[in-house]
């Protein structure tokens, strides 16, 4: 399933507003994709003065299915599943809605996202048909109102083995001054046609960059990495990551970051930190990873792991100036006692110098007292 063009993405965030306490439960899973006509954004799926909110979930026997917060099918090629899809009217004012199926993709940042109500669905979504025989179903509904709206799901006969993703959509246009906030609620369409499934994960490829730090053994090592679904499941993974040394000492402890749901075909580029690295010149990053499902996910059965590591020549200068220092500070203590020395040992060969000059002085003097007591005898 390829991504659509980037004007396409709309991410689907998690709304704001609590659902009115009969879809509470039912709706646990789902999310809310905001929109102007004018490509404004809106703060929250509600208005701010509640007047008007939408919600949807999956429906059984007429009411919220308490135990579904989404769809999810295993199915065989060709196969037909008919379902229901509860909408309620949340605010306090009359509303109009469309319901309507769609596919699902991975935005940028890895969030599952669906296409724009103005694109047609080519995968899961196309799959969904309500009563009226199309894609789409309209119904107004009073303030409170709730209607269960039937759909069918056909699975060609020709769809791949593995994981189509998409979701169903209820939209409410509302004025908002000049413009028209539409406000979506979806909840997330999974089907998983039998077949050869491979649970496949791929590390693409890996850099790493090291930040230093004042302090020589604590700076961080980035490592990027490029992740690709290179299989038919939808999948997450958890990944650890440790930086070694030569001879593969470890340099660092083990850093565990999560990896939020890919699709199949997806790619993701993430960026992990390891923290409290010494500048050790040569530093060889390693990143490992399991996949993950979804806990409401269907066992695809033996999950993929995936390892690879990177070289890094780090010019330690934090390290550089501090024997930088320590070599100056060095040099000037030594030139500092070789001057004290050399003047010491200046100082100390002139005073013996000016004690042999006194004593040849005094030597002169008294040799000068006995020629002159020689020369003059006492009578």
């Amino acid at each position: 399933m390829s991504d659509p063009p980037a004007e396409k993405r709309t991410p689907i965030v998690i709304p704001r507003h609590s659902l009115s306490r009969s879809v509470a439960l039912g709706a646990a899973g789902v999310l809310v994709t905001l929109g102007l006509t004018l490509t404004l954004g809106v703060a929250g799926a509600w208005a701010a003065d509640g007047s008007d909110g939408i919600a949807g979930a999956p429906s059984s026997n007429g009411g919220v299915d308490q135990d579904r917060s989404r769809f999810t099918y295993q199915v065989d090629p060709g196969q037909v599943i008919n379902d229901e899809y509860l909408v309620e009217n949340t605010g306090t004012t009359t509303q109009a809605v469309t319901v309507y199926a769609t596919d699902a993709y991975n935005a940028e940042d890895g969030t599952f996202a669906l296409l724009e109500g103005s694109e047609a669905p080519k995968d899961a979504g196309s799959w969904v048909t309500f009563e009226n025989g199309t894609g789409r179903v309209s119904v107004t509904l009073e303030p409170g109102a709730q209607q269960v709206l039937p759909f069918t799901m056909k699975t060609p006969a020709e769809a791949k083995p593995g994981d189509h993703a998409g979701g169903i959509v209820v939209s409410a246009l509302s004025p908002a001054g000049q413009v028209s906030v539409d406000r979506r609620v979806a909840i997330r369409l999974y089907v998983r046609v039998k077949g050869l499934l491979q649970p496949a994960l791929t590390i693409s490829s890996i850099e790493s960059a090291y930040e230093g730090s004042i302090n020589p053994f604590a700076g961080d090592t980035k490592i990027r990495v490029s992740l690709t679904n290179t299989g038919n499941v939808s999948l997450g993974a958890n990944t650890v990551s440790q930086v070694k040394g030569i001879f593969g000492i470890p340099l660092s402890g083990l850093t565990d970051q999560e990896i939020s749901e890919m699709l199949p075909g997806s790619s993701r580029t993430v960026t992990l930190t390891v923290s409290g690295v010494g500048a050790w010149v040569y530093l060889n990053p390693h990143v490992s990873l399991v996949g993950t499902i979804d806990p409401d996910a269907l066992n695809p059965g033996a999950l993929p792991t995936a390892e690879r590591d990177s070289s890094l020549v780090v010019v330690p200068w934090a390290f550089l100036l501090l024997l930088l220092v320590a070599a100056v500070t060095w040099l000037i203590v030594r030139l500092s006692r070789k001057r004290d020395s050399t003047r010491a040992a200046a100082w100390i060969e002139y005073t013996e110098a000016e004690a042999r000059r006194k004593a040849r002085e005094e030597a002169l003097v008294g040799a000068s007292a006995d020629g002159a007591a020689a020369h003059n005898p006492t009578p």
